[in-house]
C-alpha cells in the first residue's frame, strides 16, 4: 500500500538517510557477473589535499549519471573511486604545517620521519574529499577505494618503471628541463603554463676577439649571459658568413667563445646573431650538441647565481638581470633596449616563472610509445566526445617530447634505482636489492628523487583492478568503458593513460573519453581563489539540495564546452523538485490501488500521455547513449513539468473526482505507471527525490536505483490518439490565451462554437473544453457562423473557435475601462513628447536616458493603438 509523503520535501533529511541505506545494502557494489555485460568507470582521483569544488561536482555528477544509467540497463556497473597522493601539493601542505606549528623543516626531521608525518596527515585529512563526494550522491563502490600510493598501485608503478627501463624506454640523461625555483623541482612540459608577459629585448655588444668590431646579440635573458659559450648565426646570412669560425670575447667574464653557423637561427629576429647558453635554453642546448659547445650552468636550484656567475654570485635571478644590464651600460656595451612581449613559462602549481636548466633527470622515451597511442585514436578504438578533442590529442602526441618523470621531492614513489659506489653502475629491480647486481658490492644508495605524480595516475585504469597480477576484476572489468574528464588534463593524464595501457596491457584503457568544460562564474570567469568567485558546491547542497545542484550542472551543459554557473538556476531546479514532490503527493492522496500496472482500457488522454512517455523514453535513451546528458535532462524536465504535471494530472481530475470507481482506478493506474517510469528516467540525474517518491508508491523490489531502465514499446506508440489529443489541447491553450488577454477570469463561462473538419476528435474533447477552457456549452460544426459580429474568434491548426463577446465581458464596463486606459496612456505620451521636444533635455541628458524615453514613446504609442483596436472590436 502506498504511504503518504510529508507536505514539504526536506533534502537534508532525505539525502543523508537514503545514501546510508544504499550504502549499507550494497547497492553500489560492482560484482563480476558472467550473465551481465560489465560497465566500468574509474574516477579521476582527486588530490588528497583537495576540497570539493564545482569542477569535482560536475565531474562526479556526470560519472554518477552514466553509472546509474548503465546499472539500471542491466550492466554489472563498477565505478572505482580513489585519491591521488598529489606529490608536490601534499608535501607543501605538510611542510607548511611543520614550519608554522613547530618551526621545523623537513630536513630537520629527515626523510623517514618526514614521510611518517605525511602519512599521518593523509590519514587525518585524506578522506575529507571522499565524504564530500558522498554528499553528491556518488554511487561508487567505496569498498574498492584506491590510493595511488597503496600497496597494489605501488607494485604497478614499480613494475612499469622496471619494465620500461629494461626495454630502454626509461633513461637518465642531462637535458634541459623545466625547473621551478620556487617548488625546487623539475616539471614536465604539460605542467608548464604559458602566459604572455611584457618584457624587454636587450641588444648587447659582444666584441670580436681580433679587435675588428663587435656583434650585437638580442636576448630576453641577460641574467644567463655568464653561461654563454657561443654566438650562432644563420649559414645563409651574408652579413656574418665571413665571421663564422672566429671568436668574440664574452663581456664581464672575459671568456673567448666561438661564432658558429646553424640553421636554427632566424635571420629576421633581432640582429640575426643569437647568444648560445646551452645550460639554460632547450634550443641552445641542441645547437650546442651539434657544435660541441661547453655547457655552463650559472643558476642553482633556487634561481640564485652560482660560482660560475663571477661577480654576480649569490644574486637572485631578477636582481642579477638588473646588475648585468647596469654593468653592460657602464661598459658601453648595451646597444639598445626594446619593449618586448613574449610567452613566459610558469609553474602550474605556484605560477612562478619556470627556469629552463640543464639537469640530470629521468625520462620516458616517448616516440616509440606514442605510435600505438596515436593509432588507437586514429582507428577509432578510442573515441573522444566531442570528436574535435581527438585532434587536440593527436597534435600533442605527434609533437611530444620525452617525458621528464623525476621530481626532487620526498613524498611519492621513490625511483627504484640504486647506484653502486664501487663499480659506478645502476641497479633497477622489482624488489629492493641488498647489493649491486653487477659487482655484488653492498655499497649502494638509492636515487633520492620520486616519480612525477602523473606516472602513477597514468596506470589508474588497470592498476586499480589488480594489474600486474592476473585478477578476476582485471579480466572482467578491463578495459574500462568511459573516462569522464575536463579538457584541461588531456595532456597531463588522458594521453599518458592511453600510451601506458597500450604498452603494458596491449589494450586501450577505455573506448570513450567524455570531455566536459570548466564551470565558470555567472560572468564567464574561471572560478579562482584570487578572484574570490568560487562557489562551494556543499553550500549549494545545504541551501537547495543535492538534486537541484546536480540538475543545474547538467541541464546547462553540453560536451566539451564551458558552462556558466547561476545560483538562480539552483533555485529553479529546487522548484522543479518541489513540482515533482507536489504532483506525487497529489497522486498519493488520490491513490487507492496497491499495485502499479496499466489498465486494460485506456482513454484518449491515457493514450496521449503513454505515447508521449514512450517517445521520451526512446529519445532520452538515445541521448544518454550519445553522451548528450544535458539534452536528455531537458527532455525529462519538459515531460514532467508540461505533459505530466500541467496537463495529464488536470486531464484526469474529472475521473479521479467522479463516482465511477472503474474509471477512477484506471486513471490512478495510468498516473502511477507514468510517474513510476518517469522517476526511473529522472533517477540518474536526481537520485534522492526520485528514490524517496518511488519508495512511497506501490512497487516491487527494494530500491529504485536497482530497477530496470524503461524501454520503448511499439504498442504504446499511439500516434493518432496523440495527435487527436494535441488538437484538443491546442484549442484549450488558444482559448485560455485569448481570455487572459481580455482579463476574463476562468470562473466566467461562455458558449463555445468549434468549426472543424475533425468533428469526431472535438466531440471526444467536449468534457475537456468545458472544464479546462471554461465553456458553458460546446457546439461542433463544419460551418462558420453566418455573422461573426459580437463574436471573439481564435484559430488553431485544426479548428476555428468562436465565443460570444457579451458572455465574456460586460461591454459597457469594458468600454469604460479601455477609455480610461487610453486617457492615462495619452497623458503619459504627451509628457514624453514634451520632454523630447525640449532641446536642452535632448542635448544635456545622458544618451542612455534620452534613448530610454524614445523607447517609452514607441511602447506607449503601440499600447494606445492596441487599446483603440480593442475598443473598436467591442462595437
Amino acid at each position: 500500500m502506498a504511504k503518504e509523503l510529508p507536505k514539504v520535501y526536506d533534502p537534508s533529511e532525505v539525502e543523508s538517510r537514503i545514501y546510508a541505506e544504499w550504502e549499507s545494502h550494497g547497492c553500489f557494489r560492482g560484482k563480476a557477473d558472467p550473465e551481465k555485460k560489465p560497465f566500468t568507470i574509474v574516477m579521476p582521483p582527486p588530490n588528497v589535499t583537495g576540497q570539493l569544488h564545482m569542477g569535482h561536482a560536475m565531474d562526479a555528477t556526470m560519472q554518477d549519471i552514466l553509472t546509474r544509467f548503465k546499472r539500471m540497463q542491466g550492466y554489472a556497473a563498477l565505478w572505482v573511486p580513489g585519491t591521488d597522493h598529489a606529490g608536490i601539493a601534499t608535501q607543501i601542505k605538510v611542510e607548511e604545517e611543520l614550519r608554522v606549528k613547530e618551526g621545523l623543516s623537513r630536513y630537520d626531521l629527515g626523510r623517514e620521519k618526514f614521510l611518517e608525518r605525511v602519512w599521518d596527515w593523509k590519514e587525518r585529512f585524506g578522506n575529507r574529499i571522499v565524504e564530500q563526494q558522498k554528499k553528491l550522491g556518488s554511487s561508487c563502490d567505496w569498498e574498492r577505494s584506491r590510493f595511488t600510493m597503496d600497496e597494489g598501485c605501488s607494485k604497478a608503478v614499480r613494475e612499469v618503471f622496471v619494465s620500461l627501463y629494461e626495454k630502454g624506454l626509461i633513461y637518465k640523461g642531462s637535458r634541459i628541463i623545466n625547473w621551478c625555483p620556487n617548488c625546487v623541482t623539475a616539471l614536465s612540459d604539460a605542467e608548464v603554463e604559458y602566459q604572455d608577459k611584457p618584457g624587454h629585448l636587450w641588444h648587447m655588444r659582444y666584441p670580436l676577439t681580433d679587435g675588428s668590431g663587435y656583434l650585437v646579440v638580442a636576448t630576453t635573458r641577460p641574467e644567463t649571459m655568464m653561461g654563454d659559450t657561443g654566438v650562432a648565426v644563420n649559414p645563409n646570412d651574408e652579413r656574418y658568413k665571413h665571421l663564422v669560425g672566429k671568436t668574440v670575447t664574452l663581456p664581464i667574464m672575459n671568456r673567448e667563445i666561438p661564432i658558429v653557423a646553424d640553421d636554427y637561427v632566424d635571420m629576421e629576429f633581432g640582429t640575426g646573431c643569437v647568444k648560445m647558453t646551452p645550460a639554460h635554453d632547450p634550443n641552445d642546448f641542441e645547437v650546442g650538441l651539434r657544435h660541441n659547445l661547453e655547457v655552463i650552468r650559472v643558476l642553482d636550484d633556487h634561481g640564485v647565481v652560482n660560482s660560475e656567475g663571477g661577480i654576480f654570485e649569490g644574486l637572485d635571478r631578477y636582481e642579477c638581470r638588473k646588475q648585468v644590464v647596469a654593468k653592460l651600460e657602464e661598459m658601453g656595451l648595451m646597444e639598445k633596449i626594446e619593449d618586448y612581449s613574449h610567452n613566459v613559462g610558469t609553474c602550474y602549481r605556484c605560477h612562478n616563472d619556470v627556469e629552463p636548466i640543464i639537469s640530470a633527470q629521468w625520462f620516458v622515451k616517448m616516440e616509440p610509445l606514442a605510435k600505438e597511442a596515436m593509432r588507437v585514436v586514429k582507428d577509432g578504438e578510442v573515441k573522444f566526445v566531442p570528436e574535435r578533442f581527438s585532434k587536440t590529442y593527436l597534435n600533442w602526441m605527434e609533437n611530444v617530447h620525452d617525458w621528464c618523470i623525476s621530481r626532487q621531492l620526498w613524498w611519492g614513489h621513490q625511483i627504484p634505482v640504486w647506484y653502486c659506489a664501487d663499480c659506478g653502475k645502476m641497479t633497477c629491480v622489482r624488489e629492493d636489492p641488498d647489493c649491486c647486481q653487477h659487482c655484488g658490492s653492498k655499497n649502494i644508495t638509492r636515487d633520492p628523487d620520486v616519480l612525477d605524480t602523473w606516472f602513477s595516475s597514468a596506470l589508474w585504469p588497470f592498476s586499480t583492478l589488480g594489474w600486474p597480477d592476473k585478477t578476476e576484476d582485471l579480466d572482467y572489468f578491463y578495459p574500462t568503458d568511459v573516462l569522464v574528464t575536463g579538457y584541461d588534463i588531456i595532456f597531463f593524464w588522458v594521453a599518458r593513460m592511453i600510451f601506458s595501457a597500450c604498452e603494458h596491457t596491449k589494450k586501450p584503457p577505455f573506448h570513450t573519453v567524455f570531455i566536459h568544460g570548466l564551470v565558470r562564474d555567472a560572468q564567464g570567469r574561471k572560478m579562482s581563489k584570487s578572484l574570490g568567485n568560487g562557489i562551494d558546491p556543499l553550500e549549494m547542497i545545504d541551501q537547495y539540495g543535492c538534486d537541484a545542484l546536480r540538475f543545474n550542472l547538467i541541464t546547462g551543459n553540453s560536451p566539451g564546452n564551458d558552462m556558466r554557473f547561476y545560483t538562480e538556476r539552483c533555485e529553479a531546479m529546487r522548484n522543479f523538485a518541489n513540482k515533482i514532490w507536489n504532483a506525487s503527493r497529489f497522486l498519493l492522496m488520490n491513490l487507492t490501488i496497491d499495485e502499479c500496472r496499466l489498465p486494460e482500457k485506456l482513454e484518449l488522454e491515457d493514450k496521449w500521455i503513454l505515447s508521449k512517455l514512450n517517445s521520451v523514453i526512446r529519445d532520452v535513451t538515445a541521448n544518454m547513449e550519445s553522451y548528450e546528458l544535458g539534452v536528455a535532462a531537458q527532455k525529462i524536465y519538459d515531460f514532467i513539468w508540461d505533459s505530466y504535471c500541467d496537463w495529464y494530472i488536470e486531464l484526469t481530475k474529472a475521473r479521479l473526482n467522479g463516482d465511477n470507481e472503474e474509471r477512477k482506478q484506471q486513471a490512478q493506474q495510468v498516473l502511477c505507471y507514468v510517474l513510476t517510469e518517469t522517476l526511473k528516467l529522472l533517477h540518474p540525474f536526481m537520485p534522492f527525490i526520485t528514490e524517496e517518491i518511488w519508495q512511497a508508491l506501490p512497487h516491487e523490489g527494494d530500491y529504485l536505483m536497482l530497477q530496470n531502465w524503461p524501454e520503448y514499446h511499439a504498442e504504446f506508440d499511439f500516434a493518432e490518439d496523440e495527435a487527436a489529443m494535441e488538437k484538443i489541447m491546442d484549442a484549450i491553450k488558444a482559448i485560455r490565451a485569448r481570455r487572459s488577454e481580455m482579463n476574463v477570469p476562468p470562473s466566467k463561462k461562455a458558449e463555445l462554437t468549434v468549426v472543424t473538419e475533425d468533428s469526431a476528435v472535438f466531440t471526444l474533447g467536449v468534457p475537456f473544453l468545458e472544464r479546462l477552457a471554461s465553456a458553458s456549452g460546446v457546439e461542433i460544426t463544419s460551418e462558420a457562423p453566418a455573422s461573426v459580429d459580437g463574436l471573439v474568434s481564435v484559430v488553431t491548426a485544426a479548428a476555428k473557435l468562436y465565443i460570444p463577446l457579451a458572455e465574456l465581458v460586460d461591454l459597457d464596463a469594458e468600454r469604460a475601462r479601455i477609455a480610461k486606459e487610453i486617457e492615462k496612456a495619452e497623458k503619459y505620451l504627451a509628457g514624453i513628447e514634451k520632454k523630447l521636444s525640449n532641446e536642452k533635455f535632448v542635448s544635456k541628458a545622458p544618451e542612455a536616458v534620452v534613448q530610454r524615453e524614445r523607447e517609452n514613446m514607441e511602447k506607449t504609442s503601440a499600447l494606445i493603438a492596441q487599446l483603440k483596436e480593442s475598443a473598436a472590436a467591442l462595437g
